[in-house]
């Protein structure tokens, strides 16, 4: 711990940390760490695990994962109806952790042909798990900062993930060939539990919030439960203008992120057939990611997007995506497919996914915690869908070269739809601002 508030003091000197936010920011800043090294450290697994079963049966895991995502997102909301921040953070991610020791004997004891079909579930598992995870940790941000401060600090804190990222990939590629899967797994879960430690820590630093409606008095909100219908999520989603732009979004996103993940499978199907080198090609990805991430986190997200502003940041990566996918139906080839891979997840993790999440600041509590699970769950893993099903069904046809010239309208279409939801927000958080003056410039 004295580790990492060592490094928060010393990027005070570079950043934008402001007086009393260094606390706040260090636990934050761990807790996103512990859960993206164990997400990290199984990634490379299950990808791995994908290409093993059959990049043709890719798009039966993407459904599998979406009834999964479906499923569990109504059992979350009830958590979030009834019980306070602290217990329902740790309920859920002590579930995984429990189903993660449940994999691990299943790996330890299963046959050749067995651990296909584990490989498989696995997959599933851990598409539904890193979004879950991830999905509550930015709900928790985006109830203890406010839109100011998510704009100078969500860079920052999310370079925890990024850094988690190149440890546990780092981990994995280092040591999969050596240990096997069920160490690495353990470790997964250890990892998991630390966050656990630093949310709880966290949870009691977090100030008093407001409820931002006319004539509210000071609430302490961590430690009652958000109540409201469990069902409210899905019914916000659809009937709030400004919810549904977001849906749109990363309906958008995930549609041309599946689009380019079935170029990856197939060009590393192709070009391995031993499945540690695929898992450790994999981790290697990732760290390259993660590496080309991290400085940009610290020190460009939130200076980029405090002078660009939100819409302006919002809308990098999917112009990015158009331009690659351009390049990619030009050239089909594995460098720029690779390439192309690199820098948009370079460019989600240091600028889109932080001033997405500062989207949700301006929101109600339940809004947050409901419709945002929602939002980077369910809708994230519909997604998937149509983008899996819409892959499969050209490359059947013998049109998989036309993929990548179908997602560049699509990019186009994600580019506006970006810009106007960036500007939506930032008329929000102004009037927010001068409803709550005292609460938007308030330094935690």
């Amino acid at each position: 711990m004295q580790l990492f508030a060592g490094c928060i003091s010393r990027v005070r000197l570079l950043g934008d940390l402001r007086p009393g936010e260094g606390r706040l920011v260090t636990w934050a800043f761990l807790y996103q760490f512990a859960i993206f090294s164990s997400y990290y450290v199984i990634r490379p697994i299950r990808d791995e695990a994908g290409v093993a079963g059959g990049v043709s049966n890719l798009s039966w895991l993407f459904t599998g994962t979406l009834v999964a995502m479906m499923a569990v997102n109504p059992v979350f909301a009830a958590l979030v109806r009834l019980l306070p921040r602290p217990r329902f953070i740790a309920i859920s991610y002590r579930f995984f952790i429990l189903n993660l020791l449940v994999f691990l004997v299943l790996f330890w004891v299963s046959s050749a042909t067995a651990k296909i079909w584990t490989g498989r579930a696995f997959f599933i598992w851990t598409s539904v798990f890193n979004l879950f995870v991830v999905s509550v940790f930015w709900a928790f941000m985006v109830d203890i900062f406010t839109s100011e401060q998510g704009k100078r600090l969500f860079g920052m804190i999310a370079a925890a993930a990024t850094l988690g990222g190149i440890v546990g990939s780092a981990i994995t590629a280092g040591t999969v060939k050596s240990v096997g899967v069920p160490p690495l797994l353990i470790f997964a879960a250890s990892l998991l539990e630390v966050g656990v430690f630093a949310a709880g820590r966290l949870n009691r630093l977090a100030p008093v919030l407001q409820i931002r409606t006319p004539g509210a008095q000071p609430k302490p909100a961590g430690d009652a439960p958000i109540g409201g219908r469990v069902l409210a999520g899905i019914t916000h989603a659809w009937r709030s203008p400004y919810l549904l732009q977001i849906s749109v979004y990363m309906l958008l996103f995930t549609v041309l992120s599946t689009f380019l993940y079935f170029q990856q499978a197939a060009i590393v199907g192709r070009s391995f057939a031993d499945r540690t080198a695929r898992t450790a090609f994999f981790a290697r990805i990732d760290l390259m990611v993660n590496l080309l991430t991290l400085g940009a986190q610290f020190f460009l997200t939130g200076r980029v997007m405090k002078r660009a502003g939100v819409a302006l940041t919002l809308t990098f990566v999917p112009a990015l995506t158009a331009v690659g996918f351009l390049m990619v139906g030009f050239m089909p080839v594995a460098a720029i497919v690779v390439g192309f891979i690199v820098l948009r997840r370079a460019g989600n993790f240091a600028f889109a996914q932080p001033t997405r999440e500062v989207l949700f600041t301006v929101l109600t509590r339940e809004d947050k915690y409901k419709t945002k699970n929602f939002i980077d769950t369910v809708v994230y893993r519909l997604g998937d869908q149509v983008g899996a099903w819409a892959s499969a069904l050209m490359t059947w046809a013998g049109l998989g070269t036309a993929i990548a010239w179908t997602a560049v309208p699509l990019a186009l279409a994600w580019v506006a739809n970006a810009w106007r939801l960036g500007r939506r927000q930032e008329e929000k958080a102004c009037a927010l601002a001068e409803r709550y003056p005292a609460l938007e410039s308030k330094a935690v």
